[in-house]
Protein backbone atom coordinates (compact mmCIF):
# COMPACT_ATOMS: atom_id res chain seq x y z
CA UNK A 1 0.00 0.00 0.00
CA UNK A 2 1.15 3.25 -1.25
CA UNK A 3 0.64 5.24 1.88
CA UNK A 4 0.37 8.84 0.81
CA UNK A 5 -2.60 7.71 -1.68
CA UNK A 6 -4.76 6.70 0.81
CA UNK A 7 -6.70 9.52 1.39
CA UNK A 8 -5.93 11.97 -1.11
CA UNK A 9 -8.05 15.54 -1.07
CA UNK A 10 -8.17 17.79 -3.59
CA UNK A 11 -9.53 21.28 -3.49
CA UNK A 12 -9.51 24.90 -4.91
CA UNK A 13 -11.04 28.13 -3.74
CA UNK A 14 -14.43 27.59 -5.37
CA UNK A 15 -15.24 23.96 -3.70
CA UNK A 16 -15.41 25.10 0.10
CA UNK A 17 -19.00 26.91 -0.90
CA UNK A 18 -19.01 30.09 2.22
CA UNK A 19 -16.15 28.13 3.97
CA UNK A 20 -12.40 29.67 4.46
CA UNK A 21 -10.50 27.17 2.04
CA UNK A 22 -7.17 27.43 4.48
CA UNK A 23 -9.81 26.26 7.47
CA UNK A 24 -10.88 23.42 5.30
CA UNK A 25 -7.39 22.11 4.32
CA UNK A 26 -6.19 22.50 8.32
CA UNK A 27 -8.78 20.77 9.67
CA UNK A 28 -8.60 18.27 6.91
CA UNK A 29 -5.36 17.81 7.53
CA UNK A 30 -6.22 17.30 10.99
CA UNK A 31 -8.40 14.93 10.42
CA UNK A 32 -5.93 12.51 8.36
CA UNK A 33 -5.96 13.29 4.44
CA UNK A 34 -2.65 11.55 3.32
CA UNK A 35 -2.21 13.61 0.30
CA UNK A 36 -3.54 16.83 -1.05
CA UNK A 37 -3.40 18.49 -4.22
CA UNK A 38 -4.37 22.17 -5.10
CA UNK A 39 -6.69 22.10 -8.04
CA UNK A 40 -7.35 26.21 -8.41
CA UNK A 41 -9.75 25.94 -11.18
CA UNK A 42 -13.32 27.16 -12.60
CA UNK A 43 -15.21 30.39 -11.91
CA UNK A 44 -13.69 33.15 -9.75
CA UNK A 45 -10.53 30.73 -9.78
CA UNK A 46 -7.28 32.66 -8.08
CA UNK A 47 -4.71 33.64 -10.68
CA UNK A 48 -1.40 35.24 -10.60
CA UNK A 49 0.03 36.45 -7.44
CA UNK A 50 -3.13 35.60 -5.14
CA UNK A 51 -2.98 31.96 -6.51
CA UNK A 52 0.84 32.03 -5.78
CA UNK A 53 0.63 33.38 -2.06
CA UNK A 54 -2.65 31.15 -1.43
CA UNK A 55 -0.72 28.11 -2.52
CA UNK A 56 2.03 28.77 -0.30
CA UNK A 57 -0.02 29.18 2.26
CA UNK A 58 -1.78 25.04 1.74
CA UNK A 59 1.70 23.85 1.19
CA UNK A 60 3.22 25.19 4.44
CA UNK A 61 -0.17 23.67 6.03
CA UNK A 62 1.19 20.71 3.92
CA UNK A 63 4.15 20.79 5.24
CA UNK A 64 3.72 21.30 8.85
CA UNK A 65 1.25 18.17 8.65
CA UNK A 66 4.26 15.97 6.78
CA UNK A 67 1.74 15.35 4.06
CA UNK A 68 3.18 15.59 0.16
CA UNK A 69 1.58 19.07 -1.89
CA UNK A 70 0.53 18.48 -5.19
CA UNK A 71 -0.22 21.05 -7.82
CA UNK A 72 -2.84 20.26 -10.52
CA UNK A 73 -1.20 21.15 -14.03
CA UNK A 74 0.29 24.63 -12.67
CA UNK A 75 3.76 23.39 -13.66
CA UNK A 76 5.50 26.50 -13.09
CA UNK A 77 3.93 27.03 -9.82
CA UNK A 78 4.97 23.70 -8.69
CA UNK A 79 8.75 24.43 -9.63
CA UNK A 80 8.30 28.27 -8.01
CA UNK A 81 7.16 26.41 -4.41
CA UNK A 82 9.03 23.70 -4.71
CA UNK A 83 5.97 21.17 -4.55
CA UNK A 84 6.36 17.43 -3.55
CA UNK A 85 4.90 16.78 -7.60
CA UNK A 86 2.30 17.62 -10.40
CA UNK A 87 -0.63 15.81 -11.38
CA UNK A 88 -1.85 16.16 -14.81
CA UNK A 89 -4.60 15.53 -17.40
CA UNK A 90 -4.61 13.86 -20.28
CA UNK A 91 -5.29 17.50 -22.48
CA UNK A 92 -2.57 19.05 -19.82
CA UNK A 93 1.68 18.68 -20.58
CA UNK A 94 3.36 15.20 -20.96
CA UNK A 95 4.22 13.14 -18.06
CA UNK A 96 7.66 12.92 -19.52
CA UNK A 97 8.06 16.33 -19.77
CA UNK A 98 6.69 17.20 -16.56
CA UNK A 99 9.67 14.67 -15.14
CA UNK A 100 12.31 16.54 -16.55
CA UNK A 101 10.80 19.80 -15.48
CA UNK A 102 10.04 19.01 -11.93
CA UNK A 103 13.11 16.06 -11.15
CA UNK A 104 13.04 12.85 -10.88
CA UNK A 105 12.59 13.08 -6.80
CA UNK A 106 9.42 14.36 -7.54
CA UNK A 107 5.28 13.14 -7.78
CA UNK A 108 4.23 13.03 -10.89
CA UNK A 109 0.35 11.73 -11.27
CA UNK A 110 -1.92 11.23 -14.58
CA UNK A 111 -5.71 10.77 -15.14
CA UNK A 112 -6.04 7.93 -17.01
CA UNK A 113 -9.67 6.88 -18.36
CA UNK A 114 -8.44 3.53 -21.06
CA UNK A 115 -5.94 0.96 -20.85
CA UNK A 116 -4.00 2.92 -23.52
CA UNK A 117 -3.43 5.73 -21.42
CA UNK A 118 -2.31 3.32 -18.65
CA UNK A 119 0.23 1.75 -20.30
CA UNK A 120 1.21 4.83 -22.05
CA UNK A 121 1.18 6.90 -17.77
CA UNK A 122 3.55 3.84 -17.28
CA UNK A 123 6.03 3.65 -19.79
CA UNK A 124 6.33 7.54 -19.55
CA UNK A 125 7.35 7.05 -15.67
CA UNK A 126 4.49 8.10 -13.46
CA UNK A 127 4.13 7.53 -10.01
CA UNK A 128 0.74 6.32 -9.74
CA UNK A 129 -2.68 6.97 -12.09
CA UNK A 130 -5.84 8.74 -10.96
CA UNK A 131 -8.78 6.44 -12.43
CA UNK A 132 -12.74 7.79 -12.37
CA UNK A 133 -14.85 9.16 -12.38
CA UNK A 134 -16.10 6.51 -10.92
CA UNK A 135 -19.18 7.65 -9.41
CA UNK A 136 -21.28 10.99 -10.81
CA UNK A 137 -19.83 14.11 -9.93
CA UNK A 138 -20.68 17.58 -9.66
CA UNK A 139 -16.82 18.74 -8.75
CA UNK A 140 -15.55 19.12 -12.46
CA UNK A 141 -17.90 20.50 -15.43
CA UNK A 142 -15.28 18.52 -17.56
CA UNK A 143 -15.59 15.76 -16.46
CA UNK A 144 -15.81 12.13 -18.29
CA UNK A 145 -18.54 9.65 -18.26
CA UNK A 146 -19.15 7.52 -15.08
CA UNK A 147 -16.53 4.30 -15.53
CA UNK A 148 -17.81 2.26 -12.04
CA UNK A 149 -15.59 0.12 -10.61
CA UNK A 150 -14.97 -2.23 -13.99
CA UNK A 151 -12.08 -0.20 -15.34
CA UNK A 152 -10.21 -0.04 -12.35
CA UNK A 153 -10.60 -3.62 -11.29
CA UNK A 154 -9.23 -4.24 -14.65
CA UNK A 155 -6.21 -2.51 -14.65
CA UNK A 156 -5.09 -3.92 -11.36
CA UNK A 157 -6.03 -7.22 -12.80
CA UNK A 158 -3.56 -6.18 -15.23
CA UNK A 159 -0.88 -3.96 -14.00
CA UNK A 160 -0.44 -5.57 -10.39
CA UNK A 161 2.37 -3.27 -9.16
CA UNK A 162 0.56 0.15 -10.64
CA UNK A 163 -0.58 2.88 -7.78
CA UNK A 164 -3.93 3.70 -8.32
CA UNK A 165 -6.19 6.28 -7.10
CA UNK A 166 -10.20 6.46 -8.13
CA UNK A 167 -11.43 9.76 -8.48
CA UNK A 168 -15.13 10.92 -8.98
CA UNK A 169 -18.46 11.26 -6.68
CA UNK A 170 -16.43 8.72 -3.67
CA UNK A 171 -18.06 9.36 -0.52
CA UNK A 172 -18.72 7.23 3.33
CA UNK A 173 -21.16 5.30 2.13
CA UNK A 174 -19.20 4.05 -1.66
CA UNK A 175 -15.49 4.02 -1.39
CA UNK A 176 -14.95 0.72 -0.06
CA UNK A 177 -16.12 -1.17 -3.45
CA UNK A 178 -13.82 1.39 -4.92
CA UNK A 179 -11.02 -0.21 -2.08
CA UNK A 180 -12.11 -3.71 -2.93
CA UNK A 181 -11.87 -3.31 -6.78
CA UNK A 182 -8.28 -2.46 -6.15
CA UNK A 183 -7.40 1.31 -5.75
CA UNK A 184 -4.39 1.76 -3.73
CA UNK A 185 -6.76 5.11 -1.85
CA UNK A 186 -9.67 7.38 -2.86
CA UNK A 187 -9.56 11.07 -3.86
CA UNK A 188 -12.63 12.77 -2.94
CA UNK A 189 -13.31 16.80 -3.39
CA UNK A 190 -16.74 17.53 -2.13
CA UNK A 191 -16.98 15.13 0.46
CA UNK A 192 -14.65 16.59 2.35
CA UNK A 193 -14.14 20.35 1.06
CA UNK A 194 -18.36 20.27 1.57
CA UNK A 195 -18.72 18.81 5.18
CA UNK A 196 -20.02 20.51 7.91
CA UNK A 197 -17.15 19.22 9.90
CA UNK A 198 -14.06 18.19 7.39
CA UNK A 199 -12.42 17.54 10.40
CA UNK A 200 -14.55 14.64 11.80
CA UNK A 201 -15.58 13.45 7.65
CA UNK A 202 -11.71 12.91 7.30
CA UNK A 203 -11.54 11.11 10.60
CA UNK A 204 -14.45 8.79 9.74
CA UNK A 205 -12.97 8.49 5.80
CA UNK A 206 -9.45 7.13 7.56
CA UNK A 207 -11.31 5.22 10.21
CA UNK A 208 -13.09 3.18 7.63
CA UNK A 209 -10.14 3.04 5.27
CA UNK A 210 -8.30 1.33 7.90
CA UNK A 211 -10.83 -1.32 8.72
CA UNK A 212 -11.27 -2.19 5.48
CA UNK A 213 -7.00 -2.25 4.72
CA UNK A 214 -6.65 -4.81 7.82
CA UNK A 215 -9.80 -7.29 6.20
CA UNK A 216 -8.03 -6.89 2.68
CA UNK A 217 -4.48 -8.08 4.30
Amino acid sequence: MNNYLQLYFIMGTSNTANADPLTVLEEALRGGVTCFQLREKGPNALIGNEKYMFAQQCKSLCTKFGVPFIVNDDIDLAIALDADGVHIGQDDANVRDVRNRIGAHKIVGLSTHTTAEVEEAIAAGADYVGIGPIFSTQSKSDAKPVAGTGFLEQTRDQFPELQIVGIGGITIDNFVSVIYAGANGIATISSIANAKSPYQTAQQFNDLLQRQLQKER
